[in-house]
């Protein structure tokens, strides 16, 4: 039986997730981690045809809008590849406090990896309209300002505010949809 209720729903069409780190550790708090998440999106766009519509990474999670022909499956690439890459940084630049933490918090249950880096699911929602999209990418592009991170959403480093706000953002991002 699935764990989740949450299910792509409609490949052509985007989704709103959100991938969290496993126990909301804080790895989103260096430049060269939050640069493994966006070489990620970059392969998929070459590779897969993912599209990316909007996104907001924080230190301990983040959220993202986007499509393509098999968003479940390019997910699961995303955070497979993801972690994989996040534990050889730590490995290789000393992150031995952080490496020990994703040990203690692995699930039981993740018998083939010594470390859990993301929770399970991604908990996609269907985007069903313009309306929706919009209230996404509002939700997205204020949650540094909530935070009291930034007053302005394209302030953000780590966010799609800035390719919205006419700005040169860190990845490309489709406004169109």
């Amino acid at each position: 039986m699935p764990r989740s209720r949450y299910r792509v729903l409609n490949e052509q069409c985007p989704h709103f997730l959100t991938v969290t780190v496993n126990h909301w550790l804080p790895l989103f708090t260096h430049p060269e981690t939050v640069e493994i998440v966006l070489n990620s999106w970059r392969y998929l766009q070459r590779e897969a045809g993912f599209v990316l519509y909007g996104y907001v990474i924080l230190e301990n999670h983040l959220h993202l809008i986007a499509t393509s022909d098999d968003l479940s499956r390019d997910m699961q690439r995303f955070k497979a590849f993801t972690a994989k890459e996040i534990i050889a940084h730590l490995e290789n630049r000393g992150g031995g406090k952080m490496l020990e933490l994703l040990a203690l918090f692995k699930r039981a249950h993740k018998t083939e990896t010594r470390y859990q880096v993301w929770e399970e699911g991604s908990h996609p929602q269907f985007i069903e309209s313009e309306e929706v999209m919009r209230q996404k990418l509002d939700y997205i592009h204020q949650n540094p300002v909530k935070r009291g991170y930034v007053d302005k959403p394209e302030h953000w480093r780590y966010s799609s505010a800035r390719n919205y706000a006419g700005m040169e953002g860190l990845i490309e991002v489709t406004r169109i949809w």
